[in-house]
């Protein structure tokens, strides 16, 4: 069972596609941690050695920036547009799309604008008039 930075792989997958399990790692970032630590990505997680173990992590620690100290960065990042008031900071704030997408017929649960679709008006025989 292999923990990385407080997040336990799951035993039966690839570790190609288990490292994607930690926040800051992707398909594309899997592939290289695994390729500088000489791991073949198609051992299961289950199947490797305290060696390899160590190495995939001693190549994340010193390349990589993930769960923890990523998340605060992205969270100070913001926080920083905010205070700065710019474009972006504000759409944070109010809860809107950030990266230019349309918000008039998308994001509706976003801005709390929920539609019901209207039924036909008309009412069932077994209801009172």
């Amino acid at each position: 069972m292999l923990r990385i930075s407080g997040v336990t792989l799951p035993n039966e997958k690839r570790v190609e596609i288990a490292l994607t399990y930690v926040y800051g790692i992707g398909l594309a970032h899997s592939q290289d941690i695994l390729a500088q630590a000489k791991v073949s990505p198609d051992t299961r997680v289950k199947n490797l050695t305290e060696d390899e173990e160590s190495r995939i992590r001693q190549v994340i620690e010193a390349n990589y920036k993930i769960e923890g100290e990523l998340r605060r960065e992205v969270l100070t990042n913001i926080k920083i547009l905010k205070e700065i008031k710019s474009y972006r900071g504000s759409r944070h704030v109010k809860g809107l799309p950030a990266r230019g997408q349309r918000s008039k017929t998308n994001s509706r649960t976003v801005r709390g604008n929920v539609r019901r679709t209207a039924g036909s008006g008309r009412k069932l025989s077994a209801q009172k008039t």
